[in-house]
């Protein structure tokens, strides 16, 4: 309710009452195309993703800090694509692609909420991996479910605030010019660009706090990487063990690679070496692409969830 009220507030202090999102392109004979493509997509990106979720809730052998936190990244990827997907499906098929103000800067905090999260926790996963390797006899007592639980709500909350710092500070923007956003949904830097007035503190904050949490967070990664590596080097003499402990951090690398690429290169990026055709195409990257592959991944190149999905399976009549 005070979410709601607070906006309602800004939305005095602009001439704009609605956004037209331009969306991916402009070619109206491909608009069908890309609408089959990203329903499908957003299909399995739901249906994939939730089927993990089912399995690590229902499963007893997946109640484990590694599942718990693999649940997590299911359910933000779920919530994460249905912020941008739905309202791109219906502008394909429409012709006025509107999105009142109070719903475009709804859109970009929860876009930045969710996305920030997943960007936390994903080092919070790498944590994860380096204690159970590199202190598995401490594992279950410095990964308990208390602390667990602490862990995911802090990076929610966080995540939440982050969001918030951006969602306002662009609702009190003036915007008395052009309305037309050259994306498919409402992010910060096209909203800054339609601005009047200054933006500079709007620019420093995107770039300074954004940065601070993607770059933090990739260090944490790094850091426990490396001490994983520097333990299995000194530690393990087995070849089979050394690629048995590596394979269970894989599934998690290629999750920081898709997801970190993609953000570093649109937030972390100077503003004057910015393409909004360039922002547009890696967006769908992070957005669209990086959470469908996230159940792919995970059940491809784990046998525990493979095996749970199987015995679900067979569970059903």
């Amino acid at each position: 309710m005070l979410f709601c009220l607070l906006f309602q507030v800004m939305l005095n202090q602009t001439s704009v009452t609605e956004f037209l999102l331009l969306g991916v392109t402009d070619i109206q004979v491909l608009q069908p195309v890309l609408f089959v493509i990203f329903l499908a997509t957003y299909i399995a990106n739901v249906a994939g993703n939730a089927a993990i979720l089912m399995v690590v809730t229902s499963d007893p052998r997946l109640h484990s800090p590694m599942y718990f936190f693999l649940g997590n990244l299911s359910c933000l990827d779920i919530c994460y694509s249905t912020v941008t997907l739905p309202k791109m499906l219906e502008n394909f098929l429409s012709t006025h692609k509107a999105i009142s103000f109070l719903g475009c800067i709804s859109q970009l905090h929860f876009f930045h909420f969710l996305g920030s999260t997943e960007v936390m926790l994903l080092a919070v996963m790498g944590f994860d991996r380096f204690v159970a390797i590199c202190k598995p006899l401490r594992y279950t007592v410095i990964m308990n479910h208390q602390v667990c639980t602490q862990m995911a709500v802090t990076v929610w909350i966080i995540g939440f605030f982050h969001a918030l710092l951006h969602s306002v500070m662009t609702s009190r923007l003036n915007f008395c010019g052009s309305n037309h956003i050259h994306h498919f949904f409402c992010d910060v830097k096209p909203l800054l660009k339609l601005a009047c007035g200054n933006t500079e503190l709007n620019e420093w904050l995107l770039h300074t706090v954004t940065e601070t949490i993607a770059m933090g967070s990739f260090f944490l990664i790094l850091l426990s990487y490396f001490y994983i590596i520097i333990y299995l080097f000194f530690k393990t003499h087995s070849c089979s063990m050394l690629r048995k402990a590596l394979s269970t951090c894989a599934s998690h690398f290629m999750l920081v690679v898709l997801l970190f690429g993609p953000v570093f290169f649109i937030y972390i990026r100077p503003a004057s070496g910015s393409s909004m055709d360039q922002d547009r195409t890696v967006a769908i990257m992070y957005s669209v692409v990086t959470p469908v592959l996230n159940p792919l991944i995970y059940t491809l190149r784990n046998k525990e969830v493979k095996g749970a999905l199987k015995r679900v399976i067979r569970r059903r009549p």
